[in-house]
C-alpha cells in the first residue's frame, strides 16, 4: 500500500534522482532516544578501552603494544561516539571546518602514526611520542567546539611565555 501511495503522489519519481549520500543518509537516521543511546555506547566503550590500556600498560613485553592499540581505539571510539550525536555527514563537514581543519588532520594523522610506529616500525619510543601528540591534539581538536576557548589558551600561553 505504501509503494502504490509513493508512486502516485510522485515521490517515487523522486527518490530516483537521489545522490548516493541522501541515500545513505536517509538509512541512516535514527530517533533522538537512539543516538543518545549510541553515543553513550560508544563513549563508554571508548573510555573503557583507554584505561584497559593505562591498565595493560604495566603487562612485561607486550604491554606498550597493549596500551598504544587499546588506547587508540579508545580515542577512535570516542570520535566515533559524536557521530551518533549529529549523523556521520554532519560531523565530517564539521570536522573539515575551517575553524578545526587543522585540528582534525593532526589528531587523525597522530593516530595512524601511533599505530605505524607500533606495528610497522616497531619503534615504542616514536609510539609513545604519538601517543602524547594524540592525546594534545584530540584536546585540542575537542576544544574547537567550545567557543572563544583555544584563543583563550593561545593568549594565556603567550603571556606565560
Amino acid at each position: 500500500m505504501d509503494k502504490l501511495q509513493s508512486v502516485l503522489s510522485g515521490e517515487e519519481a523522486r527518490k530516483d534522482n537521489r545522490t548516493v549520500l541522501q541515500t545513505v543518509n536517509e538509512a541512516s537516521t535514527l530517533g533522538w532516544g537512539t543516538r543518545l543511546k549510541g553515543f553513550v555506547a560508544c563513549f563508554v566503550v571508548g573510555g573503557v578501552c583507554a584505561v584497559l590500556g593505562v591498565c595493560l600498560l604495566f603487562l612485561p613485553r607486550i604491554g606498550i603494544i597493549l596500551f598504544i592499540v587499546f588506547y587508540t581505539l579508545g580515542n577512535l571510539c570516542t570520535l566515533g561516539s559524536t557521530m551518533f550525536l549529529m549523523g556521520p555527514m554532519k560531523q565530517v563537514k564539521r570536522m573539515c571546518d575551517k575553524t578545526r581543519a587543522l585540528a582534525t588532520t593532526l589528531m587523525i594523522t597522530c593516530l595512524v602514526l601511533t599505530l605505524c610506529a607500533v606495528f610497522w616500525w616497531k619503534n615504542f619510543g616514536l609510539a609513545l611520542l604519538f601517543v602524547i601528540l594524540q592525546v594534545l591534539s584530540f584536546a585540542w581538536y575537542s576544544l574547537s567546539y567550545i567557543p572563544f576557548v583555544r584563543d583563550a589558551i593561545i593568549k594565556l600561553v603567550a603571556v606565560c611565555v
